[in-house]
């Protein structure tokens, strides 16, 4: 694939163009006397460009397994995670590889243009509310304590009487309000520029919010989801062109973007390396799993998340690599599921520690009501995957849910 495939590949060779004397065509190639230059990255550029990327990945990883473990322990049922049963895991791969061929068909049926157009508006809201969720815990240690903070809280109701019900109850604060103003700025910013900084600063703030609230159940369920993942990756990325019609289709904060040529042409680079998000949060939530597991062992040791971390790094190295090498885009899965599954088990096995990892419940370290996810993201770092689980979870620090789902 040349440019990028939703998230699961990274890109395979250099698509933007020289600056130029003349126009830029509709392609974003410029025009030099009739002909077409293509810009070749140096390999300075190259190198920075993954190496920020592995970086940028990394981040939300960290802070949203950090923050996974904080969430799994808080009483506010307002914070409660997301959890993933085995059963959820094991169709995971058939709902994503539907609705992956629904997007297919329906970019090959309508027009692209007011697609992308209600995407953009779309993700504006849910990239506002996944930001804001992302900056609440930094604003409360930053926030004057000499300014007064006011309580508010948004209520919409259906019926009367007995019969009334909570359709939206949101409470929140001044600190909360702050939050939403700057991540209005970063969304308008967004919409109107498509820059890819601000693509970043949604993309990072939706994978932390992932890592941090949907929650494997256990072990085996994690085995479950990233092995039916790594089918489907590999699929729907060798075996069709589907997902690279998608993926190239798609305008919208589901990958990081870093650009080859920012040493060339500055902040309005346009040659990009990318990174689908789906490649960031289904690892992710695994090393977060084992975190909690560390946690559970209270040996004051984080052996198996340092042991994942590592393997997360060395399974994304691989595929740069094997990019680089065979001139090919690779589905980032094929390398980091048995990388971030295996490293961790060689481990258990070695500290003799198997049957305690995955015997390990993770719903064990959360209240009983916990809600269960009942609708699971579909592809695998797409906007259906994003949405639902920013819609499934608290878009702000206070919000309540009023009826958990059963069990």
């Amino acid at each position: 694939m040349a440019e990028v495939d939703q998230g699961s590949t990274l890109p395979t060779e250099s698509t933007p163009v020289l600056d130029s004397l003349n126009a830029t065509d509709s392609n974003g190639t410029d025009a030099v006397n009739g002909t077409v230059a293509k810009f070749v990255a140096t390999p300075e550029g190259t190198a920075l460009a993954y190496g920020s990327l592995v970086f940028m990945a990394l981040l939300p990883i960290f802070f949203g397994a950090l923050r996974s473990v904080s969430c799994s322990k808080s009483k506010n049922s307002s914070d409660m995670p997301e959890t993933i049963t085995s059963k959820d895991a094991a169709r995971f791969p058939i709902i994503a590889s539907c609705t992956l061929f629904g997007l297919y068909l329906f970019f090959k049926i309508f027009s692209q243009e007011y697609i992308n157009l209600l995407l953009s508006m779309y993700f504006f809201v849910l990239g506002i509310l996944a930001l804001s969720h992302t900056m609440s815990p930094f604003m409360n240690k930053v926030f004057p304590a000499n300014l007064p903070i006011k309580q508010y809280q948004l209520l919409f109701t259906q019926g009367s009487g007995e019969s009334k019900e909570e359709i939206v109850n949101y409470e929140f604060d001044t600190k909360d309000l702050v939050c939403l103003a700057i991540s209005s700025v970063v969304g308008v910013w967004y919409v109107l520029k498509k820059h890819w900084i601000a693509n970043n600063l949604f993309g990072l703030a939706f994978a932390l919010n992932g890592v941090e609230l949907l929650h494997l159940n256990n072990v085996s369920t994690g085995c479950i989801l990233l092995g039916g993942l790594f089918v489907y990756d590999v699929f729907w990325v060798f075996g069709t062109n589907v997902m690279v019609t998608v993926a190239k289709s798609f305008e919208a904060p589901i990958k990081l973007v870093f650009p080859q040529d920012l040493l060339e042409r500055g902040l309005d680079a346009s040659n990009f390396a990318m990174l689908g998000l789906g490649d960031i949060v289904i690892p992710g939530i695994f090393i977060a799993l084992l975190l909690r597991f560390d946690v559970s062992l209270k040996k004051n040791s984080r052996t198996y998340f340092y042991t994942s971390f590592l393997a997360y790094i060395f399974g994304l190295g691989l595929t740069i690599f094997v990019m680089h090498t065979f001139k090919h885009a690779q589905p980032a899965l094929l390398y980091l599921v048995p990388a971030c599954v295996g490293f961790p088990v060689v481990v258990a096995l070695v500290k003799g520690e198997l049957t305690e990892l995955f015997s390990y419940e993770s719903s064990d370290e959360v209240l009983p009501h916990t809600p269960r996810l009942t609708h699971f993201p579909t592809v695998s770092g797409s906007p259906a995957s994003l949405a639902n689980s920013m819609q499934s979870s608290p878009s702000s620090p206070r919000r309540r849910r009023h009826t958990p789902t059963s069990m």
